[in-house]
């Protein structure tokens, strides 16, 4: 980081700055100019101490050269990262194509809806066993029975699992049952939970807050990082905007935005974002178009009766088409949905 010194300081206290910048343990180098002295300091400013360097008298301002997600950044990891779910590779040119119901509501329910989006070309099965609901009397989700089913549909179509985790003490009852955790909108900087997914060494889906800046998101997701999970990908879902014909408000510029600030994968999730199966569609052309590694979108074969968000779910046919379209973008941009190689 860097001490720009106040204008009218002292000699003495000039020299008090990179005395005290050496007692923490840092590297001092100053640059004294005709109007301005700068002293820049090297090492670790996660060191205890570090952040009072603007308390020091003299100092005028602080700023930090490095971003402040180390982890999650290209300045630590400069080529893309991929993360591998079960057998599906997510990143560097191979996309997800993450698909199901909102919710689980039973084993025949799922296992139609998984046909369907495995014969589509879906390479990760979803469906929530717990629902975090605005209200509390609505549909909550079936829990491990849930889970259950969820591992034995995934199994039966040889897919690889994703379903939400919202409490640190369900991350050991979930890591039992699927392949990769989901952070919701809702629980992105629910610390705690994530630092226990950090820990559980499975895939991280991190889906970005409702009002979340892109900060927000690489910091929460430098939480999963700095335990040791260098297996995280994260989500745009849209965030809270006055645009009120949409759920959210979908932000196409994310996916370059951390593409240029992070090595971590990015999926895009037009369901929650949008809201209407008329958008979905287009906005998974332009999440691919614009760079993403994948999307994330809600399919039920009868949405009229679903338990969860069945407006905005697709329809059997209408994700076929989807997936139709998606592979011909996708080839044209030198990309394909991983599709792991039968034995």
């Amino acid at each position: 980081m860097i001490l720009v010194i106040r204008p009218d300081a002292t000699l003495e206290q000039i020299d008090h700055v990179i005395e005290r910048v050496r007692e923490l343990g840092f590297t001092a180098h100053v640059s004294r100019g005709e109007a301005r002295t700068i002293v820049g300091v090297i090492g670790d400013e996660t060191k205890p101490g570090s952040e009072n360097f603007s308390a020091i008298t003299g100092v005028e301002q602080v700023l930090p050269i490095m971003k402040p997600f180390k982890l999650a950044s290209r300045e630590f990891h400069k080529s893309d990262s991929a993360v591998y779910v079960g057998k599906v590779k997510i990143g560097g040119g191979s996309l997800a194509m993450i698909a199901g119901p909102c919710a689980i509501e039973g084993y025949e329910v799922l296992d139609a809806i998984a046909k369907y989006v495995k014969a589509g070309g879906a390479n990760i099965l979803r469906g929530g066993a717990f629902k975090p609901r605005t209200s509390p009397y609505a549909f909550q989700g079936m829990g491990e029975d849930g889970l259950k089913i969820l591992r034995d549909v995934g199994d039966k179509y040889d897919m690889p699992v994703v379903t939400e985790v919202m409490d640190p003490r369900q991350v050991e009852l979930v890591c039992r049952y699927t392949d990769m955790l989901q952070i919701g909108a809702r629980n992105m900087q629910n610390f705690d939970l994530l630092k226990e997914c950090g820990k559980a060494m499975k895939p991280v889906l991190l889906k970005r807050g409702m009002s979340a800046t892109v900060k927000d998101l690489l910091m929460s997701a430098e939480y999963v990082l700095s335990e040791g999970n260098k297996d995280v990908v994260l989500c745009e879902r849209g965030v809270r905007s006055f645009e009120d014909s949409t759920r959210n408000m979908l932000d196409m510029s994310a996916i370059p935005n951390v593409k240029g600030q992070s090595h971590l994968p990015i999926i895009v999730d037009p369901s929650h974002a949008t809201g209407r199966p008329d958008l979905i569609p287009a906005m998974c052309r332009a999440s691919v178009a614009a760079g993403a590694d994948g999307v994330h979108v809600e399919v039920h074969n009868c949405p009229e009766k679903a338990l969860s968000d069945g407006p905005q779910a697709l329809l059997p046919h209408q994700f076929l088409d989807l997936m139709g379209d998606l592979r011909k973008l996708a080839g044209a941009l030198g990309r394909e949905f991983w599709a792991p190689v039968e034995k």
